[in-house]
């Protein structure tokens, strides 16, 4: 679960700019995948088009592990 963080009122600490920042990347994220989507869906690709559904499967999973953290309780990271 997410701390809360220590901050005085009208004010942002590393920890709130870090978050926000987060946050923002994941709806700019979102916002892409979404447009590259309905592009995707609306080009012709051929035969190449299994390849390229795998291939946008594949980056939206590297997003999803680039942005979640993975960290445990110890500080080690998961496999």
């Amino acid at each position: 679960m997410s701390e809360v963080s220590k901050s005085e009122r009208f004010q942002l600490n590393k920890t709130d700019c870090v978050k926000l920042l987060k946050g923002v990347g994941v709806a700019c994220a979102g916002a892409a995948l979404t447009y590259l989507s309905e592009w995707a869906a609306e080009a012709d690709f051929g035969d190449y088009t299994p390849m390229v559904a795998a291939s946008l499967a594949v980056f939206v999973n590297v997003m999803r592990k680039l942005l979640a953290d993975t960290k445990n309780q110890t500080g080690e990271q998961d496999d």
